[in-house]
């Protein structure tokens, strides 16, 4: 009996022994799992945030021409559509991967200062100038916009203002600056919100604001009783760009994504696309890249 301890401690020995090697191979399984995340995140669609105006969006440019893109590349695109000095501070948060929008020189001072890579021609076309069809401010016709800005303020005649920083707000600025007037009173309106918002807003006040062409014409198709009174200054003139946010500063931002979006909008092919969008039957904006202009240098 004393000898059956000793005996029953060497088979328990033996027994785990025994066991050690079944527990090293499993260990290769054990890792497999692990291995495969990565391979399964690298595999799956990117995502891209593009922070742009509201133009963009309101006029149904996005809708139609993003799907392409997204086919194309498995990249899903998140749209912000803000004003372009709210799109620009995303990119300068690094909050965005790419911007889209439309005030040339806050553009370039945004690349200056090192937060955007470089800045490439994608689109353009012109601001408006509406009102009501009884134009109580007598502005229809005008040549001038700053002319005609002075007359609205002369009269008195309700302005809608955007009051966001956007690229139609600062053009606006431009424009009572060239007019020589600091804008006031109870018939200056600063909404702070939207181009679709402010020309709500305006038709239904029966008063004047600044207006791109194509959400005005997006705007118009379901109904408005604003009408366009002053066009064809060439202050009026609206140039977009496309910047990708600059990885050195904002190294969180997914520059690759943002990079292929820049080389698409301003494909050949991509522009097409922009020239083909109409509401109305009619085009919202014109192309205006580098591969387009040289495609139709001889046009």
């Amino acid at each position: 009996m004393k000898r059956s301890v000793p005996f029953l401690m060497l088979v328990v020995l033996l027994l785990a022994a025994c066991a050690t090697p079944s527990n090293n191979a499993t260990q290769p399984a054990a890792e497999e799992p692990a291995s495969e995340g990565p391979a399964a995140e690298a595999s799956a669609p990117g995502r891209l945030i593009l922070s742009t105006t509201t133009s963009t969006a309101d006029s149904g440019l996005l809708d139609y021409i993003l799907p392409d893109f997204e086919e194309k590349t498995g990249i899903e695109v998140d749209v912000i559509a803000v004003g372009t000095g709210q799109a620009l501070e995303m990119g300068r948060a690094g909050d965005a991967d790419v911007v889209l929008v439309h005030s040339r020189a806050a553009e370039d001072q945004f690349v200056a200062e090192g937060h955007g890579t470089e800045r490439y021609d994608v689109m353009y076309n012109d601001f408006i100038i509406i009102g009501p069809p009884s134009d109580p401010a007598g502005i229809s016709g005008m040549e001038s916009a700053a002319e005609a800005f002075a007359r609205i303020a002369e009269t008195e005649s309700i302005f809608v203002s955007r009051g966001d920083e956007s690229g139609t707000h600062n053009k606006e600025l431009a424009i009572w600056k060239e007019a020589g007037i600091e804008p006031s009173g109870d018939w200056y309106q600063s909404a702070g919100q939207g181009m679709g918002a402010v020309i709500t807003i305006a038709n239904e006040q029966q008063g004047y604001t600044l207006s791109d062409r194509a959400t005005f014409v997006a705007f118009d198709a379901e109904g408005l009783e604003l009408v366009i009174l002053v066009e064809g200054d060439p202050i009026l003139f609206n140039p977009y760009g496309v910047i990708p946010v600059n990885p050195e500063t904002h190294p969180g931002v997914n520059y690759e994504a943002a990079q292929q979006f820049a080389e698409w909008i301003t494909s050949l092919e991509t522009q097409e696309l922009i020239a083909s969008f109409e509401v109305n039957g009619m085009q919202l904006f014109i192309p205006d890249s580098e591969a387009w202009r040289a495609a139709n240098s001889d046009s």
